[in-house]
């Protein structure tokens, strides 16, 4: 099945690959990270255990590990000195944790020194990471958007430095779920965007913080996370939909969009007779590999992961 126009076509490839047939798997299996590692390996960050699986291309499962991540949420990739490392956020645990591809643990960050949590929860989702090899300092920022709805600053050593509410920008974080730092305009314009979910809508930050805009109020309605690919901007909304933004964070089209199907009772764990080929049902992340194919994982109970296989013009 084909899916979007022009040079935004791709083939629906539905069911690309599966979670493994657990008692987690089946209990949960929620399916809530996804990144494309240099050699072309999809990590896929679920919750049950193993919580990361590693497929091949073709949807072949490769490898699996991870055992205490049953609140599996936010997966980021780094490079740094020419290796790979996952940031991984369990929205059950305030451990933030550094790992390398095979599942060992290189860093922890530690719960924020602040004073909201001396009775408030701490929930973590995603983290993002002013990388080196674009010119940044290596800070690392982590979105609490299941606790106290802040984003957390750290340094590179993991000392925690800072935080903010979204008052310093557009206003009050509602769930600011994800964070994602975007050099589309080169090393000394890195930006880091933040998906205030709850306001429908992203906030862009410089890379120390100081606001500098927002944007989707008026055309996105629950955006969760947010990739590059060359120009454009691809971000998964939870409410059944796949949105692509141009270099200018303008609407350019919208992908598999099955927003009716939010509506309907016990959404987004429909019943499997329900979830169609070519329509979303609850996206949550996205990857995206060379060739420009994109892997989108969705929220629903025994995951979902599906593949969109770039057709050319």
């Amino acid at each position: 099945m084909l899916i979007g126009k022009g040079k935004h076509t791709y083939e629906w490839i539905d069911n690309w690959a599966v979670i493994a047939a657990t008692p987690t798997g089946r209990e949960n299996g929620r399916t809530h990270g996804v990144v494309v590692s240099d050699s072309g390996k999809i990590f896929v960050f679920h919750q049950a255990n193993p919580a990361v699986l590693v497929f091949n291309e073709d949807g072949r499962l490769l490898n699996a590990w991870g055992d205490r991540f049953l609140g599996a949420h936010g997966m980021t990739l780094v490079r740094e000195d020419g290796d790979e490392y996952l940031w991984l956020t369990d929205q059950d645990s305030p451990e933030v944790v550094k790992m390398t591809l095979d599942g060992v643990t290189v860093m922890t960050l530690a719960k924020p020194n602040h004073p909201t949590y001396q009775s408030g929860k701490y929930s973590p989702t995603w983290v993002a990471v002013n990388e080196g090899r674009h010119g940044g300092n290596g800070d690392i920022w982590v979105a609490d958007g299941y606790g106290m709805n802040y984003v957390h600053r750290y340094n590179y050593r993991g000392n925690y430095l800072s935080s903010m509410n979204g008052d310093e920008g557009a206003g009050a974080f509602q769930c600011p779920h994800a964070v994602f730092f975007d050099t589309r305009e080169g090393e000394s314009e890195s930006e880091l965007y933040v998906a205030d979910r709850g306001n429908k809508r992203f906030q862009v930050f410089s890379a120390d913080g100081k606001f500098n805009r927002s944007f989707g109020e008026h055309f996105l309605s629950c955006p969760c996370a947010c990739q590059t690919n060359g120009e454009e901007l691809y971000i998964p909304e939870l409410t059944a939909k796949l949105v692509v933004l141009d270099s200018r964070d303008r609407h350019v089209c919208t992908l598999g969009d099955n927003e009716a199907s939010c509506r309907i009772e016990g959404w987004p764990n429909h019943p499997r007779s329900l979830i169609k080929e070519g329509k979303f049902n609850s996206p949550h992340s996205l990857a995206v590999d060379r060739s420009g194919n994109i892997y989108v994982v969705e929220w629903i109970i025994g995951g979902r992961i599906t593949k969109l296989q770039k057709v050319e013009p």
